[in-house]
């Protein structure tokens, strides 16, 4: 997942500092191209770190947040907005998001999902 939101950041990054509006939408789109791409292994990811019978409220735990967070963010890059026009709520979801991510990676990234604890090694026809 970092893998694909660490070039995705920072094309988001670079997009803020363009001179102009093309090469914007240009590294916008190569951010969009990347951004979404870490969904389904998230969640595949998550499910795959707790218990059956816990699934449910750990994608709630999870998506919860994460819809709470895109509705609060225009409120803040509003207000960036209305004190100057440069591209600082850009910068700072980009950092942000950047700072999440390596979190993430350095907390999780040596843990093995339950799954592959729990799954036995297949064997051969031979034994």
């Amino acid at each position: 997942m970092v893998y694909t939101h660490l070039p995705s950041n920072a094309f988001l990054f670079l997009a803020a500092i363009m001179p102009n509006a093309t090469l914007t939408m240009v590294f916008l789109l190569f951010r969009f191209s990347l951004s979404q791409m870490d969904v389904p292994a998230r969640q595949s990811y998550v499910m795959a770190m707790v218990p059956p019978e816990e699934r449910a409220a750990a994608a709630s735990v999870t998506n919860v947040p994460r819809s709470l967070a895109t509705a609060l963010a225009p409120v803040s890059a509003g207000m960036m907005l209305d004190a100057s026009s440069f591209g600082w709520p850009l910068i700072c979801a980009a950092s942000l998001k950047a700072l999440y991510d390596i979190l993430l990676l350095i907390q999780f990234g040596s843990i093995k999902p339950i799954d592959e604890l729990s799954a036995a090694p297949l064997k051969d026809k031979h034994g």
